[in-house]
């Protein structure tokens, strides 16, 4: 890329950071001591801000790079994700929202451990909840390395490298200075650059083609090399038995995963009341599915305008279609249009990483902090054992954001929406089933609830391991070895029944009487919201 475009886009990276760390830095002059401030912001959120702010956590690098790409590369099959993202939200408002805003209080593991043996049930639920965080994280950085790469003209993976490890710097700076009360405004300022600049483009496409969307998508098939296959299933999960069933488990786990995912969980103990929760879904929804359509636009019209072989020329994951589409529709390379779009594009792409980073990183520390350190040490005093949490949860930041450094810099060559997927199907293994259970079942004990978390969650990690994404493919992480033995590429299909399954054995086998009592107290809290924080 020409140094207009790099010094255009570097200014406004610089102006997003400015005005986020000045956020932080105003926010940080509120009282950070206790709980409920850093993890839920006070619960003095309006629906409106906080839909915006789910919005905002939602719409990651995945949907805004990862997705556009996957549908320039393969066309109908990469709209699965697009589908599987927005449809999610629906299991997410109708079974989740005011029932987790009930019943718990800062994380996942208060839901579940209302009802059971707190210690062991929160020793699993926050290994899980920071397993699947960091699954996330590395999705977010692997973007940020391609957005750099795109810029500087894919020549230096060194800037690559340190613009990762900016990105884990940045989040850990907003989660331990600001908590959920910068975190949230960040989130809503991205947000809004993120809608305005998918509108902007969208529009850009639909008149480069005249409003005719059918001419969008003839010219998406002639330009991708595929012809009309290009705009049918099959291309990607249409060859053999095991693309089929990877196609069936990569929309199991975009369904179901987003109701499993801590940093959306924790959104809903930002507002005061349950029914603010589902008003808040509402907003997100609206916002969400807008975006979600622009994506297959943006998609289409980058194979389109740029071509499938120009997009995978620049990225063979596809992550820079977008910058690309906004390139050339901007006047090409060496206008200032071009570069002016471009620019912006990359900017707003680089800020919505640092919002998602944000959130995610602060849904994992608290998981450390609220759910392992708490469980874990000698009881104190409340307020003692308050502050010495969100102490730890600030150094946990730092740990969490050095590992998932390490894996993006690993992983930095896979698609970032592939990479979501992979965490959408930890959640839904792991963190789904007992979620429902503890909600619905009224037989559910301790056993089952451990037995779930874990007969989810290792089964989905090891099958990851063991798959063609890990090595035996030259897209692996490690393509020079090969010791995968598990077909698919995502274990949603496998490792989501089995921790349905493994609830279930776990409850049923146990010899714990289950507490009548506490639930029928869980039960009127969830459905009515008395007693409720």
């Amino acid at each position: 890329m020409s140094g207009d475009h790099q010094a255009l886009a570097l200014l406004l990276f610089s102006a997003f950071v400015a005005v986020t760390l000045g956020i932080t830095t105003w926010v940080s002059r509120h009282r950070q001591g206790s709980a409920e401030e850093f993890y839920a912001g006070g619960r003095l959120f309006s629906p409106m801000e906080n839909g915006f702010a789910i919005a905002g956590d939602y719409m990651s690098a995945a949907s805004f790079l990862g997705i556009s790409g996957l549908i320039a590369l393969f066309g109908y099959d990469g709209m699965l994700y697009s589908v599987g993202f927005l449809v999610a939200w629906l299991v997410v408002l109708f079974l989740v929202a005011e029932l987790v805003r009930n019943c718990g209080r800062f994380t996942l593991a208060d839901v579940v451990a209302s009802r059971m043996n707190e210690r062991r049930v929160r020793i699993a639920s926050g290994t899980s909840s920071v397993t699947v965080s960091v699954l996330y994280l590395v999705a977010q950085m692997v973007g940020a390395g391609s957005l750099v790469a795109l810029l500087l003209g894919g020549t230096s993976e060194a800037a690559r490298s340190w613009t990762v490890v900016g990105v884990g710097a940045l989040m850990v700076i907003y989660v331990s200075m600001g908590g959920m009360r910068a975190t949230t405004w960040i989130q809503i300022v991205k947000a809004v650059l993120l809608m305005a600049g998918a509108i902007v483009v969208t529009v850009l496409v639909l008149m480069r083609f005249g409003g005719d969307a059918g001419q969008l998508l003839t010219s998406a098939a002639e330009r991708s090399g595929h012809g009309k296959e290009f705009l049918s299933p099959g291309l990607r999960y249409g060859g053999d038995w095991s693309a089929r069933l990877d196609f069936i488990s990569l929309g199991l786990a975009l369904v179901l995963g987003t109701a499993g995912l801590p940093h959306i969980l924790s959104r809903f103990y930002t507002v005061p009341t349950a029914r603010a929760a589902r008003r808040s879904i509402v907003w997100a929804i609206g916002l969400i599915g807008s975006f979600y359509l622009m994506t297959i636009v943006l998609g289409f019209g980058a194979a389109a305008v740029v071509g499938t072989d120009g997009v995978r020329a620049s990225s063979a994951a596809g992550n820079t279609a977008v910058p690309l589409l906004a390139l050339d529709l901007g006047g090409g390379a060496g206008s200032t249009g071009g570069t002016v779009l471009f620019a912006v594009v990359a900017a707003v792409a680089f800020a919505t990483i640092l919002a998602v980073v944000a959130g995610i990183t602060l849904a994992s520390s608290a998981s450390v902090a609220h759910d392992l350190y708490a469980s874990l040490r000698r009881p104190v005093s409340r307020e003692g054992s308050r502050y010495g949490e969100v102490a730890v949860a600030r150094i946990a930041a730092v740990g969490i954001g050095a590992v998932a450094i390490g894996l993006g810099l690993l992983a930095r060559d896979l698609n970032v929406a592939f990479l979501v997927g992979l965490a959408f199907a930890v959640a839904a293994s792991a963190n789904l089933p007992v979620l429902l259970y503890s909600l619905f079942w009224r037989k559910f004990t301790t056993r089952g609830a451990v037995w779930s978390v874990y007969g989810g969650l290792v089964p989905s990690v090891l099958l990851v391991v063991l798959s063609p994404v890990v090595s035996g493919s030259p897209q692996a992480l490690f393509p020079a070895v090969d010791f995968h033995v598990f077909p698919l590429e995502n274990p949603g299909l496998v490792s989501i029944p089995l921790g349905f399954l493994a609830g279930w054995v776990g409850t049923v086998t146990s010899s714990e009487p289950p507490d009548a009592a506490r639930h029928a107290e869980t039960e009127v809290r969830a459905l009515t919201g008395a007693g409720a924080v």
